[in-house]
């Protein structure tokens, strides 16, 4: 049995690395919150494209044909699929990281020539060290996600479904269920699906009945998908990294409440060492007396 300084010392240890701990469950907590709101700010502007776009197929349906080209003519080896794999830069996340890559592994690597792009540090170095080639590196942070990145980002996958070097783009990346709980899941972006692009009764859009395109529908229906596409990828960029330190919060919780009851048991052993001790103080102090009475 450890003595009651050792026990002291592990005692304090764990009260180190829980200050630890609990910064960063609040350091995640408010980049969580924070996250959410951009997100919440940017959703008006998206779902008024997204009824624009429903708007428009409804005054002209043969508008945006390159983006709904299934190029059917195309069919097992021949197709080229893309895939975002969105992960974090940093560890200590629970199952995060190794969720969203072990979906990708599953659905996204069976074919060698598929492409793969990459945002987050951790994904990069996983599949470096698994030789698994990454054809377009974005290297930007996977933390505070931005709107320019979202948007060069989409610029670049839109040019290589144009230019049918893939003919399927899929993002994969997690969500958050409820407060405990977040999924990966892979979401499929191009070619875009007429069924999913549904109006939001979004009131300014009414007025578009009717209304004359200028120069004509097509053209306005390429300059719109972009954004559309954009707001997609903006979307999943911010919803991982709430998943993220959703599940850093978790971890940190756990963590934490694993030390506490360390504590409270280290607490029990440190209070019988110290009775053992001041036991064994007393016996000896009495029988010292004894000794030196006889």
């Amino acid at each position: 049995m450890a003595n009651a300084r050792e026990i002291q010392g592990r005692m304090k240890s764990i009260k180190d690395t829980m200050k630890i701990t609990n910064a960063m469950y609040m350091v995640s907590s408010s980049k969580l919150q924070k996250a959410r709101r951009e997100l919440n700010n940017t959703k008006p502007y998206f779902s008024m494209i997204q009824d624009s776009l429903a708007k428009l197929l409804q005054e002209a349906p043969e508008a945006g044909g390159a983006y709904f080209d299934r190029r059917e003519h195309k069919e097992g080896a021949e197709r080229m699929a893309g895939y975002l794999v969105i992960t974090a830069d940093k560890g200590l996340a629970g199952a995060y990281n190794h969720n969203v890559i072990k979906l990708a592994q599953t659905i996204a690597l069976n074919d060698e020539a598929d492409m793969l792009f990459v945002v987050g540090q951790l994904g990069r170095h996983y599949f470096e060290k698994k030789d698994i080639p990454i054809d377009i590196h974005f290297n930007y942070t996977a933390q505070s996600p931005t709107m320019n990145r979202a948007r060069h980002i989409a610029t670049r996958l839109i040019e290589l479904f144009l230019e049918e070097k893939i003919d399927d783009l899929y993002v994969i990346y997690t969500k958050t269920v409820n407060s405990m709980t977040v999924e990966a899941v892979s979401k499929k972006v191009l070619p875009l699906q007429h069924e999913d692009i549904k109006t939001l009764e979004n009131d300014l859009v009414e007025h578009y009945e009717g209304a004359a395109f200028i120069p004509d529908a097509n053209t306005v229906f390429e300059i719109i998908v972009p954004d559309y596409i954009t707001g997609f990828v903006y979307g999943a960029l911010v919803e991982s990294f709430c998943s993220e330190h959703n599940s850093r919060m978790i971890a940190m919780q756990n963590a934490t409440d694993s030390a506490q009851k360390m504590l409270r048991e280290l607490s029990i052993q440190y209070n019988r060492a110290r009775q053992a001790s001041i036991t064994q103080e007393i016996t000896e102090v009495v029988s010292g007396s004894r000794f030196n009475s006889e």
